[in-house]
């Protein structure tokens, strides 16, 4: 038996990755959620390119665009250890390995859909060519059947999308070759209801069109096949102003005249015999109906001269509306969108398009009040049918009589039905038609999801360059070009929005003497921007009015509430914290403003837990409505539950990391906790959540200070040190710490003023600024020992002892350790001790005690294992390969530095990852490998430069100056000697300057 190209196809099962619809990964254990954004942009172009190097400069460049921040690099770096380390965790068969110039996925292609897509594809292309089409048809069905959607769809990048859409590209012409080999089968008669619906979707291509055509000929249907081409040649030329090809124009003129070539080959007679008599289409039933004058009502409002819309979307609605002729239902179109964008205003436009050609037999329109007291279904239907020509006192009482008229009236007719600001979906079902040839239009700012088989259009605010578009069409084109930063200032202030930009454009062109310029400066005052935006009817506040004073009370009492949130998007925990709600699922309070637009969902967060955030126009309304309707003691209550939210969480998050709450001090501010399975799904990796979290984190700190919040302020400030030490960040290092101290000195609050102090201490320390840290710490020391804080003391006493390593005096340093032991001890910090255990190491290493060195690495690395702090272990194992690179043992110590580096790759450590490098690159140049020595303190340079690390990267630069000498590059390691000297001298780094000033006496 031959074997068929088929066989051996991979089942369904063994696919690991799909691309072929939603990106989607599945390990051992189902499916593993993989984090948006980034992440998913990677791993989307690896697969894209499975078995293929993907190279850095290539993911940088679909990140960022054409603007990558200097850590791009690094960046990308960590995203891609964080995937190994959910492939690793979830099980999954494949590995991202490292491959200059990038990264490339190596796995099984019978694991990645598109793969076996592909190799599907190549199979059935066999098949046909050895005469076994019946083979490739089942074929090319499984493949077909790999896809789930559109390829990657959801995936925010235009670049993947455009290779993405080479791949649906391919999905659509494997179709229509599986299509025609089944026509060319016979099976003409099951094919009818599939084509038609791939017509619907893709309109344009006229080789399913055609193949529609034939199946319809095929199965006695002509006329409708005639139909089908009709429809085409419209919709070809309202589209694109283009004929049907040559090919569709054949195929009309072959079914018009009956050739008997376009019968399947299956129904053609044999030699000799009769042909078989096609069926006839059975004559359309004839639908009765009450007797009612002829009338054509004609109720759209006025369309809007200067409409500014997106074609594409206009044109997606009316082929919705207009159907294809294949269409079993009526075309159902909600418009979708919050307060202002303009839903009313394209639903009117696009009905004036459609209703000469599309809908003949007139256009009904009602307004239906959903933000308002709602129209009822029944009062509507009477509307209606009195519009259709049906005398009142004919007109029944029930509602389902009613809409039983409705339906027969609308039978024999093609009427576009516009709902404007539905309420519900019970509102809307009665008012729609049973004739396919009828269509309806719905506006809604809910979505209106249980409407059956509805397209969905969901309205946004305009973009810029539209914006300026409505603009220069209201007030003039020279108006907006003279004024072109002022006038996109203005877009900017009311944020896109269609209905503030027009009363703006109104209130401009009614005054031309107004600069657009002046106009922003009267927008600039948040507490007056709903005043200024008004003109004639036309107001942005009533139309927000309408939707608040249709929500609940405690819905109200929410949009008001977040508004007391500044940060960029929210978390749904805070709803429950703004209205002290503690229900396990605090984001569904906030639904029902979703559900009517007046907040928006932007994503997940890395827990799977959605985010949401307002619309500018909507936030500055809901401050107002917060200060009308909220008394301050009210507003202040809400405040503080907010923050003590982010405290709790922070505080949650550190103990985490740090297996307690170990290295920090904590004030008596209260907390507000949220619900513990939120915390679970949030802090699945609690540095992750810190980094994701980190503008609304600051955002608190800013807000606590400012409402004076002051033992709130300085806790959640040295709470979040843990990200900004780990990720470099000192600039909000420094800020949170700054505004927080302020706050701590007016209240008089000594122990947070001292905590803050010695924290900045440390800050300080990092950069290099050794005065500014010996005054911090000795003025924090003073502080504690004022109020009798061990745990204080220790902190100070830790950091003093750095800072006098620094100096070279490791007498005093070692005398400072002895004492910030004692301390912690006294304030139970094991945290603490090992990190000054670790601290201390380091100088007996240096001073060739290896074996009491040895001894309190020992220690630290049991307390770190027993606490399970990661970070920690890292720090510690550096120095434990640094004891091994001391002792003469360099395979090893590359061994033990290589793990750590792994480590700090993991976490995100940027700082850890410049030291790993360095320390790599001094132990592979000990072993005489300088070419790759070179390669690690060049990597270790880069990364200190982009951090700013400007002392660390001075510290590599003698290490390269060293390698450099040696290998005979004199002038390039005196200019390596120069600049790290410059430096050392500019932060007062003494040892090190002499250290540099040394090598300069001696150089070449």
């Amino acid at each position: 038996m031959t074997e068929s190209p088929g066989d051996g196809g991979a089942p369904s099962d063994r696919i690991a990755f799909r691309i072929l619809g939603p990106l989607q990964l599945t390990g051992a254990n189902g499916t593993v959620r993989i984090p948006p954004g980034r992440q998913e942009i990677i791993l989307a172009a690896l697969l894209l390119e499975v078995n293929r190097v993907v190279s850095t400069d290539y993911l940088v460049d679909l990140i960022w665009n054409d603007e990558p921040p200097d850590t791009a690099r690094t960046q990308v770096q960590i995203c891609v250890s964080r995937l190994r380390k959910l492939f690793s965790t979830a099980g999954v068969d494949a590995a991202i390995t490292t491959r200059p110039p990038g990264y490339v996925v190596k796995a099984d292609s019978a694991t990645v859909d598109a793969a076996v897509f592909g190799r599907q594809l190549a199979d059935a292309r066999q098949l046909v060519k050895q005469d076994r089409p019946a083979e490739a048809v089942d074929l090319l069905r499984a493949a077909g059947s790999l896809w789930l959607g559109s390829c990657l769809s959801g995936l925010a990048s235009d670049t993947l999308r455009s290779k993405a859409l080479q791949l649906d590209e391919e999905r659509l012409t494997a179709l229509e070759t599986r299509i025609q080999l089944e026509l060319d089968l016979g099976r003409h008669h099951q094919l009818v209801g599939e084509i038609g619906r791939l017509v619907h979707d893709h309109p344009l291509r006229e080789r399913l069109r055609g193949q529609l055509m034939l199946a319809l000929h095929r199965s006695g249907r002509q006329a409708e096949a005639l139909d089908v081409y009709r429809v085409g040649r419209e919709l070809l030329a309202e589209e694109l102003g283009l004929d049907p090809g040559e090919e569709l124009r054949r195929l009309e003129s072959a079914i018009l005249a009956g050739d008997p070539s376009l019968r399947a080959a299956t129904d053609r007679p044999r030699a000799g015999g009769p042909a078989p008599a096609a069926p006839q289409p059975a004559a359309p039933p004839v639908v009765p109906g009450p007797v009612a004058r002829e009338e054509i009502p004609r109720q759209l409002p006025a369309d809007t001269a200067d409409f500014v819309g997106d074609e594409e979307q206009i044109a997606g609605i009316g082929r919705a509306l207009t159907g294809d002729g294949t269409r079993r239902a009526v075309g159902v179109t909600v418009i979708v969108g919050k307060p202002g964008t303009g839903k009313s205003t394209l639903a009117t436009h696009v009905a004036h398009r459609l209703s000469e050609n599309g809908f003949p037999d007139g256009q009904l329109y009602c307004d239906l009040r959903g933000t308002g007291t709602p129209a009822t279904s029944s009062e509507v239907l009477g509307r209606f049918l009195r519009a259709l020509g049906i005398p009142g006192p004919v007109i029944p009482e029930l509602l389902d009589e009613r809409a039983e008229m409705y339906r027969t009236l609308m039978a024999s007719r093609r009427v576009l039905v516009v709902l404007d600001d539905a309420a519900s979906e019970s509102q809307v079902l009665p008012l729609l038609p049973g004739s396919s040839a009828c269509a309806v239009l719905v506006t809604s700012r809910l979505r209106l999801t249980a409407l059956p088989g509805a397209h969905r259009v969901e309205l946004d605010v305009l973009s810029t360059p539209r914006a300026l578009e409505l603009l220069a069409r209201v007030i003039g084109t020279g108006r907006v070009t003279g004024e072109s930063v002022a006038a996109e200032a203005l877009v900017r202030t009311v944020g896109g929005l269609p209905l503030a930009l027009r009363i703006v454009a109104a209130r401009l062109a009614a005054r031309p003497h107004w600069t657009l310029a002046s106009m922003v400066q009267r927008l600039s005052s948040e507490r007056h921007r709903l005043d200024e935006l008004t003109h004639g009817e036309m107001t942005i506040r009533a139309s927000l009015s309408l939707t608040h004073d249709g929500l609940a009370p405690q819905d109200r009492a929410l949009l008001r509430l977040l508004s007391l949130a500044q940060g960029p998007t929210l978390p749904g925990w805070l709803a429950g914290a703004l209205l002290d709600d503690h229900r396990s699922f605090p984001s569904d309070l906030l639904e029902p403003l979703v559900d009517v637009q007046m907040l928006d969902v932007v994503g997940m967060d890395r827990g799977g837990q959605f985010r949401y955030r307002f619309h500018e126009i909507i936030r500055v309304f809901a401050r107002e409505q917060l200060a009308a309707n909220d008394t301050p003691a009210m507003r202040a209550a809400a405040s503080q539950r907010m923050l003590g939210g982010w405290l709790s969480l922070a505080e949650q998050a550190h103990r985490r990391i740090y297996g307690g709450d170990f290295t920090v001090l904590h004030g008596a501010a209260p907390r507000w906790n949220p619900p513990a399975g939120c915390v679970e799904e949030l802090l699945t990796d609690p540095l992750e959540w810190l980094d994701g979290e980190q503008a609304n984190l600051v955002q608190a700190v800013e807000h606590a200070a400012g409402e004076q919040l002051h033992e709130l302020s300085w806790d959640l400030a040295t709470t979040l040190v843990t990200l900004f030490e780990v990720r470099g960040a000192h600039d909000q290092w420094e800020h949170t710490h700054q505004l927080a101290l302020s706050a701590c000195r007016t209240a008089g609050n000594t122990r947070g003023t001292a905590a803050l102090l010695s924290s900045l201490g440390s800050l300080y320390l990092s950069r290099s600024q050794h005065e500014e840290s010996r005054d911090a710490l000795g003025t924090a020391l003073e502080l504690f020992t004022g109020i009798g804080d061990p745990h204080g003391l220790a902190l100070c006493r830790r950091d003093l002892a750095l800072l006098a390593r620094t100096d070279g005096d490791d007498a005093t340093a070692l005398e400072l350790y002895a004492g910030s032991l004692r301390d912690f001890d006294l304030a139970g910090d094991v945290v603490g001790r090992a990190i000054v255990l670790t601290q201390s190491a380091h100088i007996r290493m240096r001073n060739g005690q290896h074996d009491v060195a040895q001894t309190q690495l020992d220690e630290a690395l049991g307390i770190y294992r027993s606490v399970g702090y990661t970070g920690g272990l890292a720090r510690t194992l550096r120095r434990v390969g640094q004891v091994q690179l001391q002792r003469g043992e360099h395979e090893r110590a590359v061994r033990t530095l290589t793990e750590v580096l792994d480590l700090c790759r993991e976490t995100g450590d940027v700082m850890g990852e410049g030291h790993l490098l360095r320390d790599l690159g001094q132990a592979l140049s000990g072993m005489g490998r300088d070419d790759q020595a070179r390669r690690f303190f060049d990597s270790s340079l880069s990364v200190r430069e982009q951090i700013m690390d400007q002392g660390g990267a001075a510290m590599v630069r003698l290490d390269l100056a060293r390698l450099l000498e040696r290998t005979g590059e004199h002038i390039r390691s005196r200019e390596l000697l120069e600049s790290a000297a410059r430096t050392f001298r500019d932060r007062r780094m003494s040892r090190e300057l002499r250290e540099a000033q040394g090598l300069l006496d001696i150089a070449v």
